[in-house]
């Protein structure tokens, strides 16, 4: 009886180790399988991300490896991504108001005092188009429409028009990072397109473009701080000289000028109230040279330089998590901005 125990536990004993031997091949195959790479495996850096995320939390090397693995796969950047495409609206209105003295003497005596009121109101439609040239580098159209209306003791009238097109590219040199500013450089072409102010008649049409060709280099820089981002802006154009003109100008002829350049910077902040709700705050001023104006006799005149100063107040509405309504008010600084100015702006590809 005993023997038979013994020899059945010899025999249970022999079957034990027969199946640990083989769960430890099974083991070892599998290992061998898994460490082995497949035509149809996904890449390298792939295999060493799901590797690094098989791993528990604290292995300082395989989370290493996954953001070196991740970041030099898939660079973020603030602009649109290449070969996207986005349409934006912008409604725009500003609002000028001025007064000019006439005044004139006569032996000593005062012969003639006048005061001009006039109001401009100018009300601006334009479609802007981005296309993703590259990860992190943009290029726009932009089409405005022109709607301008002005009223003085000596004129009044309405004129619509397209306004002065614009080519653009937008480039960010660095991706996003954590710690540093996002930095984007910028360039635009402006074509004169719209009626020029140089040749109309005058109380007889109004202008819907600058007359004049020009280029504008900028750069501007922002900061994400939640709630709050922080953002700044600098620019050059240069403008083309206007020539062959043939425009009466206080008894002159005007034939050619040449536009100043002008320099422009901004800064400001946006704070998020809510998920959906933000608001803005920015100061935007130019500084333009003198222009010059030549006249068909020969005479040069200047004007003088120019400062134009807004403070803007802007409200954002989140209505989706990739469209955003805003709506701003500007208050002009100083006698060369406008009066005041209003501005709507919607992305049309919802």
């Amino acid at each position: 009886m005993m023997t038979a125990i013994s020899t059945r536990s010899r025999a249970a004993s022999g079957l034990v180790l027969a199946l640990l031997l083989h769960t430890g091949l099974s083991l070892a195959q599998s290992s061998t399988a898994a460490s082995t790479p497949s035509t149809n495996s996904a890449s390298a850096d792939a295999e060493a991300a799901r590797q690094a995320l098989a791993k528990k939390d604290g292995d300082v090397d395989q989370a290493a490896l996954l953001k070196a693995t991740l970041t030099a796969t898939d660079k973020q950047y603030s602009l649109i991504k290449k070969g996207a495409l986005a349409l934006t609206y912008d409604l725009s209105y500003a609002y000028i108001g001025s007064q000019l003295i006439e005044a004139r003497f006569a032996d000593s005596a005062l012969t003639l005092f006048s005061i001009q009121n006039t109001r401009s109101h100018t009300i601006t439609n334009t479609v802007s188009t981005d296309y993703g040239l590259l990860n992190n580098l943009t290029g726009n159209v932009t089409i405005p429409l022109v709607s301008k209306y002005s009223q003085s003791e000596s004129f009044s009238g309405l004129s619509n028009g397209i306004g002065d097109l614009s080519l653009g590219v937008r480039w960010q040199p660095l991706a996003q990072s954590r710690d540093l500013p996002s930095l984007t450089a910028s360039s635009t072409l402006r074509v004169a397109t719209g009626r020029s102010p140089f040749k109309t008649i005058s109380n007889q049409g109004l202008a819907t473009g600058s007359g004049y060709n020009s280029i504008t280099f900028g750069a501007n820089a922002s900061k994400v701080m939640d709630p709050v981002a922080v953002f700044g802006s600098v620019s050059v154009t240069l403008g083309q000289a206007a020539t062959g003109l043939d425009q009466t100008v206080n008894g002159g002829t005007l034939v050619k000028m040449s536009p100043g350049a002008s320099l422009s910077f901004g800064m400001g902040f946006a704070y998020a109230l809510s998920y959906k709700v933000s608001t803005t705050l920015s100061f935007q001023e130019t500084v333009s040279a003198r222009s010059h104006l030549y006249l068909a006799d020969g005479k040069v005149s200047a004007t003088a330089p120019q400062t134009s100063g807004i403070l803007s107040f802007g409200l954002g509405v989140r209505a989706s998590p990739k469209t955003t309504m805003n709506v701003s008010v500007g208050v002009g600084l100083g006698p060369d901005a406008p009066s005041f100015t209003l501005g709507f702006n919607m992305p049309l590809n919802l």
